[in-house]
């Protein structure tokens, strides 16, 4: 199975995205390509499978399960070809693509952006299937001047069969597959709604779900026969995944839709600023009589240096708050920790999404502090949740 993955979303901890998925395997043009260590898994049961196949077809003795590993090769081979397509595209209207990851079921673009029109969203999707399909094209031609009990024979037929499979597969109108991004796009553009096109495209991946679970049984059964434990085993397997999948793509659209509805001004908590020696009792005093509900820690210039930490600050008991400088209990701000208050919906997620930090100053066009905005605030707008202590409501509703 291949898909693509866009990836937008409130700010998050930039570990993960460190975090190597499995053994890189080289940047074809500057995307990092990795490998799982599940990737075996298939790869001993193509080999084991298919090598009693080849065996029969061509009698090549131990040397047919070499020539089905080959295939297993030539599987992952044709699923990374699919994958960049979609990457080179992406990164040809300028989407960042953060790496490509081989697994078990298949592969995956990870796309950090959505694409910002359903005609972008469209070629992306499609250049994956349409390079397979390609390319199945091509070898079974060549397959025309081979002869078919021949090693190369075999090796042209598992490539077009191959990509074949990778490309026909992908075309299935439901998310996650590459079909149900052209779905998605297809709705976009006729409802004028990322939302609902991403809605449409989860539930056809539903409804796919069902359908691999029943195949075996239906196949099995038009024969006269019962399903085979492998053919079901995998059946559920791959079911499973795709069912979930779009579950997920269902809760992503769901967050999605409230990105519009963000805004700083809305989401932000109003700050009292103290200097760095003031003790924490003080702070406290401050903040209460301002109604304010964040603290930020200024240097002897009158310049915001950090921002209270609220759990490092709750952590001081009440006999020692009149003793702590706040300077003990803030976390330090960067040059990126400054946000405009006017900023909203895609224009701010990019923004914090481009530094993910626990906090944020928003200050007026003029310079001035407006407040304190909080990642964790964001993210509960994200999710529909009301957030208190900020100045208004934390965020719009989905749209449909």
């Amino acid at each position: 199975m291949s898909r693509g993955s866009d990836r937008t979303g409130p700010p998050t901890d930039d570990r993960a995205k460190k975090k190597r998925p499995g053994l890189l395997l080289g940047r074809p043009f500057g995307v990092p390509v990795y490998v799982t260590s599940s990737w075996w898994i298939v790869a001993v049961l193509i080999t084991l499978v298919y090598g009693g196949i080849v065996q029969s077809r061509l009698a090549l003795g131990p040397s047919a399960y070499l020539l089905a590993f080959v295939f297993a090769i030539l599987l992952y081979a044709s699923v990374l070809v699919h994958e960049l397509a979609h990457s080179v595209v992406a990164r040809w209207y300028g989407l960042p693509v953060r790496r490509i990851v081989l697994y078990v079921l298949g592969g995956v673009s990870e796309i950090d952006r959505e694409a910002p029109t359903p005609g972008r969203e469209f070629w992306i999707a499609f250049s994956g299937p349409l390079l397979s399909l390609v390319l199945a094209a091509a070898a079974f031609v060549l397959t025309a001047f081979a002869d078919p009990f021949s090693v190369t024979g075999e090796l042209l037929f598992q490539l077009w069969v191959a990509n074949l499979l990778v490309g026909v597969f992908n075309l299935l109108p439901g998310l996650p597959l590459d079909g149900g991004r052209l779905l998605s796009a297809g709705v976009w553009k006729l409802t004028g709604r990322r939302h609902t096109g991403s809605v449409v495209a989860a539930w056809g991946g539903r409804v796919l779900a069902l359908g691999v679970v029943a195949l075996p049984f239906l196949f099995a059964w038009s024969a006269g026969n019962t399903p085979g434990p492998w053919a079901v085993v995998w059946g559920v397997v791959l079911a499973g995944f795709m069912w979930m999948s779009a579950s997920e793509a269902l809760r992503n659209a769901r967050v999605r839709a409230r990105v519009p509805g963000l805004r700083a001004r809305a989401l932000v908590r109003a700050a009292v600023t103290v200097p760095a020696d003031l003790p924490l009792a003080q702070a406290d005093r401050r903040a209460e009589e301002a109604g304010a509900a964040a603290v930020v820690v200024t240097d002897s210039a009158g310049t915001p240096i950090s921002v209270l930490h609220p759990a490092a600050a709750e952590a001081i008991t009440d006999a020692r708050r009149a003793w702590v400088p706040v300077s003990d209990v803030s976390r330090a701000l960067t040059e990126n920790s400054t946000v405009a208050a006017d900023l909203e919906g895609e224009e701010l997620l990019q923004e914090l999404t481009r530094s993910p930090l626990p906090e944020y100053l928003v200050v007026e066009a003029d310079g001035d502090l407006l407040g304190v905005l909080r990642a964790v605030d964001v993210n509960a707008a994200m999710a529909g949740r009301t957030v208190e202590g900020t100045g208004g409501a934390a965020g719009a509703e989905g749209r449909d």
